[in-house]
């Protein structure tokens, strides 16, 4: 076989690629060579040195007559306290929320002082104009002054109710207020900033990508996942913990039960309290189907839901099935790995490790694995064909049936089905049309997820003899007592459907349109995708149904196009989401715009007299009329959910449980449906159809105590009656009597 022959680009990402292996394995042998020095070393470096002290003293006699002088031991105060008040202020800012935790929990002065700056943190934290960091877009004007960092903290305080913000016991009441500070510094940290590192032990921690989806939260066409509880003190500030609502009869909200949730149950086992999550994604489609993937703060992947087409990634069981996990799961095959990204898909699972590879499995049927053929994976596989080994990844997003990823250059690459123009290039057709075969299939679900266009053929007859082979015909003859031609000519076509395919759409392809555009971020929808780039622009291709591309109307775009509403309104986006015909963003001042379907409320918007064609402002404001301010947007199917600054969430539609329709609920006569918090008096609206509502007695970052199972206390055996032993002669008594 020749040599693959490679050109000067290529060649010079190779090169650069193995330098920085080359130096994280240097780092990780220098790490393994200090943890192997044995602590006695310490110790007996130590004895020497006293050793040596007494050789000296002996020498040079003693001089308190075999009494040895006692050293007076000074108290040394904090050097930290002799900074002036400006100084201190800036190693505050400077200093990660971790950090800030420790240093606020070893010394009183520096908690009490922490309470003097706290607003001056929150606002350095939340107002960083024209910064960009490190490949995520980090222009944020969500603070402009100390009022609006004290309004903040009065929000997040009591955002959302709670009134559980569980303190340390071991500190005492008065530093307690300021230890909450720290875990809610933390969440500013991870949802504003997108700074979040991974416990690896490592003197250099090892940082996740800034930009992700399903950082705080995560929506499918049927349910729902958000951080929230943790105890902070295994892992952490709040926010490390998970609760999922919706459909779960498949297990994909990981209770242990296939039973549905209408409120947010959080999920037990340890998670949040030993088991700290730091991402969760939400797969699933219109096929009644569903999983859900969480990243741990160690690096390794939880997994559970649907295993029938092996999004789970733990292989075949016994028993050669792949069978649902209705708790969360660990992924053998990826423990030797550290992953920094999950993204789940409606089929498939993909993950990003921290050396920059990418891993799939699930099915495959459209080539959304990129791996070169359509075949299904039911365990985790590197994705090398493409040139993709040679490519340092970032972040990774999983579609209906397409997946996209973006590198630490700002370069795209995509694979998968591009019937829509989902993938932002060209490519080349399949070997064998699976479209067309499955064209005459009378299911809306299989239309909505194919994406079938085209009229549809007659209907079949309800009914059908037996189809009996014609042998002298060689195949399925037509005629009376048999199968029409239409149908028979489907059935053949299926039947030559091969898993092996030379199309583009099975290999990940550079998307070269977007040549000259560094990009941060993606978000793989339904039908159409979405990317960011650095200067927070946002564009936008694939199939426009409902406006859902943002360009004004509802032609499809093949290439990647911008949406130049942002550009023309001076708005720059940080945070996107893109669902079933539909689209969110937030920009840096804290605003949630949407565009695409409205029915049901899905997106926040007013019900509309035609589909939202151009993005538009979410209204959504505090009781006192300020506006609301939003860190992160996630898109569904007939549901929405927006992530506040302070913590809070806000719900846009709703999923129907227990066989209920979806869509918003808006009946507060009703018990069951009081979950939602009462905004008819809020900004003088009676009328609040399609509005956000905003979820009660929940906020992310606030510590929880630990769930417990309910244990059902057993009765004992209780005996009815007296017993007694009897002889021959007594029973022979009792029966004459």
């Amino acid at each position: 076989m020749p040599k693959k022959v490679l050109d000067e680009d290529q060649l010079r990402r190779k090169k650069a690629l193995e330098e920085k292996r080359a130096a994280r394995r240097l780092a990780k042998k220098e790490e393994e060579r200090h943890v192997a020095v044995p602590a006695t070393a310490n110790d007996s470096s130590i004895a020497n040195k006293n050793t040596e002290n007494k050789e000296e003293d002996g020498g040079n006699g003693n001089r308190a007559g075999g009494e040895v002088e006692k050293a007076e031991e000074k108290p040394t105060s904090c050097m930290l306290l002799q900074l002036p008040e400006d100084g201190m202020r800036l190693i505050y800012v400077m200093l990660t929320a971790a950090d800030l935790g420790r240093l606020a929990g070893t010394c009183k002065a520096l908690t009490m002082l922490l309470s003097e700056t706290r607003t001056f943190v929150v606002k350095a934290r939340c107002c960083r104009v024209d910064a960009v960091c490190s490949g995520r877009v980090r222009f944020m004007e969500m603070c402009t002054n100390e009022v609006d960092a004290e309004n903040l903290l009065k929000d997040s305080y009591g955002g959302g109710d709670t009134g559980r913000i569980v303190p340390r016991n071991r500190f005492p009441k008065k530093q307690q207020p300021h230890l909450e500070f720290c875990a809610f510094a933390r969440y500013l940290e991870e949802a504003a900033t997108g700074i979040s590192y991974l416990s690896t032990g490592a003197r250099e921690p090892i940082q996740l990508p800034r930009f992700v989806q399903g950082r705080i939260a995560s929506i499918s066409p049927e349910h729902t996942l958000c951080r929230v509880g943790g105890d902070g003190e295994k892992c952490g500030g709040g926010g490390s913990g998970l609760a999922s609502w919706g459909v779960g009869r498949r297990g994909q909200l990981g209770h242990g039960k296939r039973q549905d949730e209408r409120l947010p149950r959080r999920l037990m086992g340890g998670i949040g309290y030993g088991i700290r999550i730091v991402q969760c994604s939400a797969g699933g489609g219109l096929v009644r189907v569903a999983h859900s993937l969480l990243l741990t703060n160690t690096g390794h992947v939880l997994s559970f839901g649907t295993g029938q087409y092996g999004a789970l990634g733990h292989g075949y069981s016994a028993a050669k099935q792949l069978p649902d996990e209705l708790r969360p799961r660990y992924i053998d095959a990826l423990s030797g790995v550290r992953c920094v990204c999950v993204a789940a898909g409606e089929l498939h699972s993909a993950v990003v490790t921290s050396d920059g590879d990418v891993y799939s499995w699930g099915d495959g049927f459209c080539g959304q694995l990129g791996h070169g053929d359509r075949r299904p994976r039911v365990v985790p596989k590197q994705v090398t064909s493409g040139n993709l080994e040679d490519e340092s990844i970032t972040n990774v997003s999983c579609g209906g049936r397409h997946t996209i990823a973006v590198t630490e250059q700002g370069e795209v690459f995509t694979w998968g089905l591009s019937h829509f123009g989902v993938l932002g290039r060209s490519f080349t057709p399949f070997d064998h049309d699976a479209v067309a075969a499955l064209v005459g299939v009378q299911d809306e679900e299989v239309e909505a997820v194919v994406g079938v266009q085209q009229p549809l053929p007659p209907p079949i007859p309800p009914a059908h003899p037996v189809a009996v082979p014609n042998n002298e015909a060689g195949g399925w003859a037509a005629g009376e007592g048999n199968i029409d031609a239409e149908l028979r000519a489907q059935l053949d076509l299926i039947g030559n459907l091969s898993l092996d395919d030379s199309s583009d759409q099975c290999l990940p392809r550079l998307v070269e349109s977007l040549k000259g555009v560094r990009i941060v971020g993606s978000s793989a929808g339904h039908r159409h995708s979405l990317l960011l780039d650095e200067v927070g622009s946002l564009y936008s291709c694939g199939l426009s149904l409902g406006g859902c591309l943002g360009h004004g109307d509802t032609a499809t775009q093949m290439y990647p196009m911008k949406i130049t509403h942002f550009e023309d309104e001076g708005v720059r986006i940080v945070q996107m989401s893109a669902g079933v015909d539909i689209s969110m963003a937030v920009s840096s001042t804290g605003n949630t715009y949407a565009w695409g379907k409205t029915a049901g409320g899905r997106i926040g918007l007013r019900p509309q007299a035609s589909e939202v064609t151009m993005p538009r402002k979410v209204e959504i404001s505090y009781p006192d009329g300020r506006p609301f301010k939003a860190v992160d947007v996630e898109c569904g199917y007939v549901h929405s959910i927006i992530v506040g600054l302070d913590g809070t969430i806000h719900m846009c539609g709703g999923v129907g449980v227990e066989g209920e329709a979806d869509g918003q609920v808006l009946d507060n006569d009703d018990e069951a449906d009081s979950q939602w918090t009462k905004q008819d008096s809020k900004n003088g609206n009676s009328d609040r159809r399609g509005l956000p509502v905003e979820v009660e007695d929940f906020n992310v970052w606030h510590r929880l105590p630990e769930p417990k199972d309910e244990v059902v206390k057993k009765e004992k055996w209780k005996k009815y009656g007296k017993y007694e032993v009897r002889g021959r002669s007594k029973m022979v008594e009792d029966d004459t009597a």
